[in-house]
């Protein structure tokens, strides 16, 4: 019997889909499944809904919901984590401070000032689970959901000696997608995809082993559709040659290019017809949505009749790689692991995204080499603005957050040094409770 322990179960859709796909392996279906939140309405939802997945399939699994973080954890052989730390009346000042001051942001959860300084939150309660794990499942493996990815896994894997990695659905999602586009059977795709979380990038996209690049850009330049589904992305893969994984909404954020002042905006962010729309503040907002209605939607959702056709096994990675750890099939996924030599020009030690092959004996990292300098310059910075992140709450030194802030493309396409400093001062005056680790809380 395998325990697989779910910290932040309330996020229901995630908490049931990722279940969903675990009972459909053969040496999981007898699964303990610990559920564990600090809502406990929630962590009851998630409970009725999960218990129902195990009827419906007839499984000999198990489940158990408790608030107590200690016994989910216990004796645990997988912990997979999709937290939120604290709601939007905390993390809107992410996103509403740096708007005073001409930064907008659409998602904000990853990298720029409103995702460092939600790593800043996220690392203090992230760290305390792997305390326990350390103590009380210390064989485990930490498999992670929660944003920011990269700052969080690298911090966290200079800290501890649990094995962790960080999971995100963008690249199988954007395979799908590009695939789709081209009329191409997703199963006849091969491709290698590299770099960091959110911007990591397919460096061989093949269509029954040959290049299906050209097939790519024709499908963009030649049907309004298609453009106009990622307007971002596919002005990134027009200039530099490669399809970007994670939406155009996130990767307006990440460069120069896109959101620097209202017209721009205008033109590239706020009409495209895939998911994650450029608007401002596109996720707050429907967070902010959610956070009224949720009950709602969950209680339409437990009411419906489940059939064998939602017991069907689906597309997140983390089902796979715990099947492969037990003994099952190996699985190649693209995980959030240390830069050991794997992506030359990226920094040493930091968190790349690679291929990486599972099996029983663990994790096994690819060696990718170096990435096209066209796609390394972009990616190099954005690792290296992570590290100093991740090194700054590491020595609680405030200064150098402001110093990576300095770096952030989208910063300083529209503010001034003191500028910056200021707005960095603003995040901190703000936020100063939820970071402990900085005994000074100016720059």
């Amino acid at each position: 019997m395998t325990k697989i322990t779910f910290i932040g179960a309330g996020s229901l859709g995630f908490t049931t889909t990722l279940v969903r796909d675990i009972l459909t392996f053969p040496l999981l279906e007898d699964a303990q499944i610990a559920l564990m939140d600090i809502d406990p309405e929630r962590l009851a939802f998630s409970h009725q809904s999960v218990d129902k997945l195990i009827k419906v399939g007839n499984y000999p699994a198990s489940v158990i919901a408790t608030l107590n973080r200690v016994e989910a954890l216990k004796e645990s052989d997988v912990v997979l984590t999709t937290i939120l730390a604290g709601n939007t009346d905390i993390w809107r000042h992410d996103i509403e401070i740096p708007k005073r001051y001409g930064v907008d942001i659409n998602v904000g959860d990853t990298r720029g000032p409103a995702g460092i300084f939600r790593f800043l939150r996220t690392i203090n309660p992230m760290m305390e689970i792997v305390r326990d794990m350390e103590k009380y499942c210390p064989n485990a493996i930490l498999l992670n959901y929660t944003n920011p990815m990269a700052m969080l896994i690298g911090a966290i894997q200079r800290q501890t000696f649990m094995r962790v990695t960080g999971l995100c659905h963008s690249v199988q999602g954007t395979a799908m997608m590009l695939a789709d586009w081209i009329g191409a059977p997703i199963e006849e795709i091969n491709y290698v995809c590299a770099g960091i979380n959110h911007l990591a990038w397919y460096l061989e996209y093949k269509w029954k082993g040959k290049d299906a690049y050209p097939l790519i850009e024709e499908a963009i330049t030649e049907r309004p559709e298609v453009y106009n589904e990622e307007i971002v992305r596919n002005e990134m893969f027009l200039a530099l040659g490669k399809y970007v994984t994670e939406s155009s909404g996130h990767n307006s954020e990440y460069n120069w290019w896109f959101r620097k002042h209202p017209d721009l905006i205008e033109k590239y962010c706020t009409h495209g017809i895939g998911w994650n729309p450029g608007e401002y503040a596109y996720i707050l907002k429907e967070y902010q949505k959610t956070e009224k209605t949720w009950k709602d939607g969950v209680k339409v959702q437990l009411a419906k009749e489940v059939t064998g056709d939602d017991l069907t096994r689906g597309h997140e990675y983390a089902a796979y790689i715990i099947n492969a750890l037990k003994g099952g099939e190996p699985f190649q996924f693209n995980g959030n692991v240390p830069n050991m030599h794997l992506i030359t020009n990226l920094p040493l030690g930091a968190c790349v995204e690679v291929p990486v092959f599972v099996d029983k004996a663990g994790l096994h990292p690819v060696h990718v080499g170096a990435l096209p300098s066209e796609l390394s310059l972009l990616t190099a910075l954005s690792s290296g603005i992570e590290e100093m992140a991740i090194e700054g709450s590491l020595a609680g030194d405030p200064t150098m957050i402001y110093r990576a802030i300095c770096h952030d493309p989208l910063s300083a396409a529209v503010l001034s040094l003191s500028e910056i400093r200021q707005m960095t001062n603003d995040l901190f005056t703000q936020h100063k409770s939820y970071l402990p680790q900085f005994k000074q809380h100016k720059v």
